[in-house]
C-alpha cells in the first residue's frame, strides 16, 4: 500500500475529535495553572502568609505535578493512557472544590498538590495519547492543539478571574453565598473537569499501548476505526515489530543502553527540553502576572486585564505554529524561539533596571512601562509560538514505543521539578535582586537553550513513531 492510499483511508474526523477530548486535559492544565494568578491577594489575606508562604501556596501544586508526571508515565505503561486521564479528571474535580473551601495554608496546599497530580498526569499523557493515535503527517498540528488548550485554559482562567473580581469589587470581597471571589475562581474549574471525565468515557485506548500489553485484537479494532481496515493490520504489525524483541512490558530500565549501561542520549535530550522550557521563566508570567504588573504601578483590575491580553496573544501564536510545525519542522521553531525569548527577556530586564521607588512602590516611567508591556507580550507570544507547544510535540513523539512512557516520566519529573524551583524562587528574587535580576537570569537561560537545540535536538517531522530511534 502506498502513502496516498494510507492517507486517504484515515478517519480524520474521528482522530480530531478524540484528540480534542484528550486536550481538555491541557485546558484544565492551563486553567489550574492560571487561576492562581488572580487569587494571591485573597490567599495572603485568608492565610496571613509572607512572601515565602505565598510562594509555597502558589508552587505547592507543582510538587504534585512533578510526582504526577513521573508516575503517570510509568502507570500509563501498565494501565493505559486513557485510564490515567480518567483518574486525572477526578483529581481535577476534587482539587477545584477543595482549593475553594480551604481555611488554612496546609489544607489549601494539600488540595493544590492533588490538582498538581492531575496536571502532571495530563501534561504528559495528553500529548503522548495524541501522538499515538495521530497519523505522522498530522501529528505535529494535532499535538500543538494541546498548547492551544493550555493557553485557552489560562485565558479562560484570566477572564473568569477578571469577571469575578470586577463583579465582587476585588478578589478578596464577598461574591455569592457569602464566599469571597477568589474561592469562586477555583470552583469555576469544576465545570470543565466534569466535562473531561464524561468525554473520556467515549474515546478508545491508545492502540500502541494495547499492542505493548499483548492486546493485538483490541489494538486492531481501534486502528481500524482510526485508519480503516486495510491499513490497520499493517500498522499493528509495524508497532509490534518496533517493540523490543522479547516484547516485554516497557520499564524504566529500558532508558539505559543495554550495551554500555549508560542513560540513553534521547533521555537527556528530553530532560533538557523539559527543563529549558521552564528555566526561561514563562510560568512566572502565568502565576505572578498580576503581582508583577501591580509591582510596577498597575491596579489589580488593569493587571488582570493585561493577563487577558497576554492569553489572547498566546492563542494567536499557537495557531500560527499549527500551520508551520509540520511544514518547516520542530527544530527550527525551537531555535528561533530561543533567540526571540533571549531578546524579549533582555528587554524586560532592561526596563526593570530603570525602575525607581516612589512612596515605597516600584515605578516605571511611561515610556519604560510601555516597553515592558510590549516586551512581555512579545515574549509570551514567542514562547507560545515555539517552546510552549513544540516541546510537548517533541516529548510526545521522539521516544521509541518501548521508551515512551518511561521517557515521559523522567522528562515530566524534570519539567515540573524545575517549574517548582523557578516559581518558588521568584518571590524571593523579587525582594532581593529585583525584577531586573530575575529576568536577566531567564534571558541567559533562553540564550543557552538556543545552543542546546542546535547541538542536541534532532528533527522528527514526518517520521512514524515506529521510526524513532533511542
Amino acid at each position: 500500500m502506498n502513502d496516498a492510499d494510507a492517507h486517504s483511508s484515515v478517519n480524520l474526523g474521528f482522530v480530531i475529535v478524540i484528540s480534542c477530548v484528550a486536550t481538555i486535559g491541557g485546558f484544565l492544565f492551563g486553567f489550574d495553572s492560571g487561576v492562581i494568578n488572580g487569587t494571591i491577594d485573597g490567599l495572603q489575606q485568608a492565610f496571613e502568609s509572607d512572601s515565602v508562604g505565598t510562594g509555597f501556596n502558589v508552587a505547592s501544586m507543582l510538587l504534585g505535578c512533578a510526582v504526577g508526571a513521573f508516575f503517570a508515565g510509568r502507570l500509563a505503561d501498565i494501565y493505559g493512557r486513557r485510564s490515567l486521564l480518567i483518574v486525572a479528571s477526578l483529581l481535577f474535580l476534587i482539587s477545584a472544590w477543595g482549593s475553594g473551601v480551604a481555611i488554612s495554608s496546609i489544607e489549601f496546599a494539600i488540595y493544590r498538590v492533588l490538582g498538581g497530580l492531575a496536571v502532571g498526569a495530563a501534561s504528559v499523557m495528553a500529548p503522548a495519547y495524541i501522538s499515538e493515535i495521530a497519523p505522522a503527517e498530522y501529528r505535529g498540528r494535532l499535538t500543538t492543539i494541546q498548547q492551544i488548550a493550555i493557553i485557552g485554559g489560562l485565558f479562560i482562567a484570566f477572564v473568569s478571574n477578571y469577571f469575578l473580581a470586577g463583579v465582587a469589587g476585588s478578589s478578596t470581597e464577598k461574591f455569592w453565598l457569602g464566599y469571597e471571589a477568589w474561592r469562586w475562581m477555583f470552583w469555576v474549574e469544576m465545570i470543565p473537569a466534569a466535562l473531561f471525565f464524561v468525554a473520556l468515557l467515549f474515546i478508545p485506548e491508545s492502540p500502541r499501548f494495547l499492542v505493548a500489553s499483548g492486546k493485538k485484537e483490541r489494538a486492531l479494532n481501534v486502528m481500524s476505526r482510526l485508519y480503516g481496515d486495510t491499513v490497520a493490520q499493517q500498522k499493528v504489525e509495524e508497532i509490534y515489530n518496533s517493540l523490543a524483541s522479547d516484547h516485554h512490558r516497557p520499564k524504566l530500565r529500558d532508558l539505559l543502553d543495554s550495551t554500555t549501561g549508560r542513560v540513553r542520549k534521547i533521555v537527556w535530550v528530553g530532560v533538557g527540553l523539559a527543563a529549558f522550557q521552564q528555566l526561561v521563566g514563562i510560568n512566572v508570567v502565568f502565576y505572578y502576572g498580576a503581582v508583577l504588573w501591580q509591582a510596577v504601578g498597575f491596579s489589580e483590575s488593569d493587571a488582570l486585564l493585561i493577563n487577558i491580553i497576554s492569553g489572547a496573544v498566546s492563542i494567536v501564536a499557537c495557531v500560527v505554529t499549527i500551520t508551520l510545525v509540520d511544514k518547516i519542522g520542530r527544530k527550527p521553531i525551537l531555535f528561533v524561539g530561543s533567540l526571540g525569548m533571549a531578546l524579549t527577556l533582555g528587554l524586560m530586564a532592561f526596563t526593570f533596571s530603570t525602575a525607581t521607588m516612589v512612596d515605597g512602590e516600584l515605578t516605571l516611567s511611561d515610556s519604560m512601562g510601555v516597553l515592558a508591556l510590549v516586551a512581555a507580550n512579545a515574549y509570551v507570544m514567542v514562547f507560545n509560538g515555539s517552546w510552549g507547544p513544540v516541546m510537548w510535540v517533541m516529548l510526545g513523539e521522539m521516544y521509541p514505543n518501548q521508551l515512551r512512557g518511561s521517557g515521559l516520566a523522567i522528562a515530566g519529573l524534570s519539567q515540573w521539578g524545575v517549574n517548582f524551583l523557578i516559581t518558588m524562587s521568584f518571590p524571593i528574587m523579587l525582594t532581593s535582586i529585583g525584577l531586573f535580576g530575575a529576568y536577566g537570569i531567564y534571558a541567559v537561560f533562553a540564550a543557552i537553550s538556543a545552543v542546546f537545540v542546535y547541538k542536541m535536538v534532532h528533527e522528527t517531522r514526518g517520521l512514524e513513531l515506529e521510526e524513532m530511534q533511542g
